[in-house]
C-alpha cells in the first residue's frame, strides 16, 4: 500500500458526530494513540470529556500546537452536496497539519493500492490492487473497491457500495449505501449515486441517480 505515514504522530479528532464516533473505534482498534477531541459544540457547552477523550476546545485550540508534532482526523461525515468536511481539511492543511490514512485491522488493502493523505477505511471494506484514492476521501464500512478504479479527492463511497473494476470517480461525488457501479464507468465531480442505485452508464458532472425507482436526473 502506498501511503503518506503520520499515524505514529499522537492524533487528534476533529468533530464529535457519528463518523466522529466510528473513526474512534477505528483508531482504538488499530493501537494508535488520540490524545485529544476538537469540537466547537462540545466546548460551547462547557463539557471536558466526550466518549473517554479530553475535549480541548474548538478548532481554535489548534492554534498553539505544531503541526509537526501531532497528526489529525477529520471526524466530520460526509452527506452529499456538503462541503464542510472538505473545508476543514483544506483549512488544516493549508495551516500545516497532516491526516494519517487510516484503515481498520478488518479492512483488506491491496499492496499496490496508493491511498492519498486522510484516506479513511473503514472496517470490512476492500481496495483491490492498482487503485488510487485521493486526499480526504471516506471508503466507508464493507464497501468494495475492485482492481484500477481511479477515485479522487473528498469522496465518499457509503456503507456496503461496490465499485466494479476500473472505475473513474472525480472530486467530491457521492456513491450512497449499497450503490453498485458496473465496471469501466465515469462518475463526474459531485454527481451523487443514491442508496441502492445500480448505475450501468456514465454520471455527468453533478448528475444524481437517486433510487432504483427513480429517474436520473439529467
Amino acid at each position: 500500500m502506498n501511503a503518506p505515514q503520520s499515524s505514529e504522530l499522537p492524533l487528534i479528532l476533529l468533530g464529535a458526530g457519528g463518523h466522529a464516533k466510528v473513526l474512534l473505534a477505528l483508531a482504538k482498534s488499530a493501537g494508535l494513540v488520540v490524545q485529544g477531541l476538537c469540537d466547537p459544540t462540545l466546548a460551547q457547552q462547557g463539557l471536558s470529556d466526550w466518549m473517554g477523550l479530553p475535549v480541548l476546545g474548538g478548532d481554535e485550540a489548534l492554534d498553539g500546537i505544531d503541526p509537526r508534532e501531532v497528526g489529525l482526523i477529520n471526524g466530520l461525515g460526509q452527506l452529499a452536496g456538503q462541503r464542510f468536511r472538505s473545508r476543514l481539511f483544506e483549512n488544516m492543511k493549508a495551516r500545516g497539519f497532516t491526516f494519517p490514512v487510516l484503515v481498520h485491522p478488518t479492512a483488506w488493502v491491496a499492496p499496490t493500492a496508493r491511498l492519498e493523505q486522510g484516506v479513511q477505511i473503514m472496517a470490512g471494506a476492500i481496495v483491490q490492487p492498482d487503485c488510487s484514492i485521493g486526499e480526504n476521501t471516506i471508503i466507508n464500512t464493507r464497501a468494495s473497491v475492485d482492481h484500477d478504479c481511479r477515485i479522487g479527492k473528498n469522496v465518499h463511497i457509503a456503507p456496503g457500495a461496490t465499485l466494479c473494476g476500473g472505475i473513474t470517480i472525480e472530486d467530491d461525488a457521492f456513491i450512497g449505501s449499497g450503490a453498485t457501479l458496473i465496471q469501466g464507468l465515469h462518475i463526474g465531480a459531485r454527481a451523487v449515486a443514491g442508496a441502492g442505485v445500480t448505475l450501468v452508464r456514465d454520471l455527468p458532472s453533478d448528475a444524481r441517480a437517486l433510487g432504483p425507482s427513480r429517474k436520473p436526473s439529467w
